[in-house]
């Protein structure tokens, strides 16, 4: 307890965090809208269960925040005097290494267009993204995030384990396509009735297969489906460095103390800057004993044959503004703090 405290407060340190977590949401791309998030409201959610329609990335290291805005002098009068000062230029990025490998870090951490490898056709020919794809089967009315009602024949096509995405077939529309978050950006119409199905976010893990239909091993990121939707089998992801398509996310991350305190930094609006990196993670510094264990003459033991590399997806971010409600003010972040029980502010 700090001399400023009592018997039931005291002042607090800075805080001592272990790790980031990341959440996503999406942004409606069509309206521009963004996904908000109020600490006064929500701050104390669970982490391992945030509120709709936040999304949980897991862990990320690494977590670093680089003002890139340029504040210059409004000078006048003789000899020149700085008046005030103004923004010449309003830009932030952030960046963060994603732990895990999923369909969304990895298409949050590439600069371009992320794209599903749906299961092709025994004779299909070869494509870098993906061939001619086995036909999608319809979703009965019904269904759940986790639940796809289907008649027993096409639930049988399916097996536990295997991945499906669930999307709406593509009819020659263009602009933004994709169920629950966009997907891409069609600028002429296009011919592949499965289009939409490849670049839809909406995919999930059959968890069981039965008679009625499939049940998920997790939520559908667009909730149940609605009419027209249908599943396709699918293999993996792809994504393609290069071209137009920039992916937009909100985006929270969440510092946690060892005293309970929390801070967080919210994005309303995020793109990345580059394409896809990966880059391994650093080996720790060995020891001096560890060092002369490696210079030993005739020693050889498994340890020190190879090594294991973790490759985590590296993220470069760039933040765009918001007009905030509040007083019409532009915004890249909001940075929130909800102190510690007890702690002196």
């Amino acid at each position: 307890m700090s001399e400023m405290g009592t018997a039931s407060t005291y002042w607090a340190a800075a805080p001592v965090v272990r790790r980031v977590r990341a959440y996503f949401a999406p942004v409606n791309r069509t309206a521009g809208t963004p996904m908000l998030f109020d600490a006064s409201e929500e701050g104390e959610f669970n982490l391992d269960s945030p509120p709709a329609p936040w999304i949980s990335l897991g862990w990320v290291r690494d977590f670093v925040r680089k003002p890139m805005g340029k504040l210059v002098p409004v000078v006048t009068g003789m000899p020149p005097t700085v008046l005030e000062q103004s923004w010449e230029l309003l830009d932030t990025q952030v960046s963060f290494h994603f732990l895990s490998w999923t369909k969304l870090t990895m298409a949050l951490a590439a600069g371009s267009q992320h794209m599903n490898l749906l299961a092709p056709m025994s004779d299909a020919a070869a494509s870098p993204d993906g061939g001619t794809a086995i036909p999608a089967v319809t979703v009965q009315t019904g269904g759940t995030a986790t639940f796809l009602p289907m008649t027993q024949a096409d639930a049988a096509s399916f097996a536990a384990g295997q991945m499906v995405a669930v999307d709406v077939d593509y009819t020659g529309q263009t602009g933004y396509v994709g169920t629950g978050v966009s997907g891409s950006y069609v600028k002429t119409a296009l011919t592949d009735v499965n289009y939409i199905r490849r670049v839809t976010y909406n995919v999930a893990r059959v968890g069981a297969v039965t008679t009625a239909g499939l049940t998920l091993a997790e939520p559908l990121i667009a909730g149940a489906p609605t009419t027209g939707m249908k599943a396709q089998a699918m293999v993996g992801f792809v994504d393609r460095e290069g071209g137009s398509f920039f992916p937009e996310w909100s985006a929270l991350f969440v510092l946690e103390g060892s005293q309970g305190e929390r801070i967080f930094y919210h994005y309303p609006r995020l793109q990345p800057v580059v394409g896809s990196v990966e880059k391994p993670l650093v080996p720790s510094k060995p020891t001096p004993l560890e060092v002369e264990e490696r210079l030993k003459p005739l020693v050889v033991t498994p340890k020190y044959q190879g090594t294991l590399e973790q490759m985590p997806l590296t993220a470069l971010c760039r933040a765009l503004p918001v007009t905030d409600p509040l007083d019409g003010e532009l915004v890249l972040c909001y940075r929130s703090f909800l102190p510690a029980s007890h702690a002196l502010i």
